[in-house]
């Protein structure tokens, strides 16, 4: 009982160092603290270079053992958000795309590129589990019950079928109400934008699935059976919030909110064994974000 127990600790204090270092964590001091600029291959390399002395680790320290799936999957992740991204989107068909000034055409053409990387993700995941519900890649028990959580107040006997839209309303009328305070748009672009509503859709579509499925349920996935459902939960929450330092909301603010999002999300999938309502209440957030970016693409000087 005592050596389990060690070994457990052993095991979620090493994830927690090897994530955090590997995270955007490093990236932020660098920049915000010490003023240095991090180009993206730099960062890359500096994860790659804390991963593999990892997966070196899983085979020398017995105790961690089951943790080099999850070093494997983040060395994957990794590597090929770099190469699609400094290699593949500098292809001249890419290039050409993600610099048309259309919202339409450079934000299609950015979530290609994720959707590949997700695709990597998934080919990989089937490697590890075999099949997709191992890691979530299914609709899951949408009517699932609810886990308690007292500062939320939901209570026992809820269910996902009721608080999934819930929370979908919820969360997309609080980062609306937080977009429209930040940004204040006049309420002619409102026509003006509307053009642009197929191509808000298909991003927030496609960006709630690749965000869900690449750095969520992945984790989610190669930790839960290693560090135990609550440090997996906040292990994958704490990276996805770390990786919006510089997202929309940006700073701090957008780190808090994204870690919640992160954590709420991956509790439906752990509780539903299902990607379904961590898609859907994603989905209508990113309308709402992606609505706002493509105004800023026909506002003076928004290109």
């Amino acid at each position: 009982m005592t050596d389990n127990s060690s070994s457990r600790k052993s095991m979620i204090v090493t994830a927690w160092v090897f994530f955090l270092l590997a995270s955007s964590l490093p990236t932020i001091f660098m920049q915000e603290i010490l003023d240095q600029t991090v180009p993206e291959n730099l960062h890359a390399l500096m994860a790659v270079s804390i991963i593999l002395p990892g997966i070196a680790l899983t085979f020398v320290w017995k105790t961690i053992r089951p943790l080099r799936m999850f070093f494997l999957l983040f060395l994957i992740l990794v590597i090929a958000e770099w190469f699609i991204h400094s290699k593949v989107s500098q292809l001249p068909i890419y290039h050409a795309w993600l610099n048309n000034p259309s919202f339409s055409v450079y934000m299609l053409a950015e979530q290609s590129l994720r959707l590949i990387v997700t695709l990597i993700v998934i080919a990989a995941l089937f490697l590890i589990h075999k099949h997709a519900g191992a890691f979530f890649l299914v609709k899951g028990d949408t009517s699932a019950s609810v886990e308690p959580v007292k500062w939320l107040r939901i209570k026992e006997g809820e269910h996902w079928n009721k608080l999934g839209p819930m929370f979908a309303v919820f969360i997309s009328l609080g980062t609306l109400a937080f977009l429209i305070i930040a940004g204040r748009p006049p309420l002619d672009i409102l026509t003006r934008v509307l053009p642009f509503l197929p191509a808000i859709l298909i991003a927030a579509a496609l960006n709630a699935f690749n965000e869900e499925m690449a750095y969520k349920a992945s984790f989610l996935s190669v930790l839960e059976g290693s560090v135990g459902r609550h440090h997996a939960l906040w292990l994958m929450a704490a990276y996805f919030g770390l990786g919006h330092y510089y997202g929309v909301p940006y700073g701090i603010i957008g780190v808090i909110m994204a870690t919640f999002l992160g954590w709420f999300l991956g509790k439906s999938m752990l509780e539903t064994r299902g990607l379904w309502w961590a898609w859907f209440i994603h989905f209508w957030q990113d309308v709402c974000i992606f609505l706002f970016l493509a105004m800023g693409s026909i506002t003076p000087g928004g290109g």
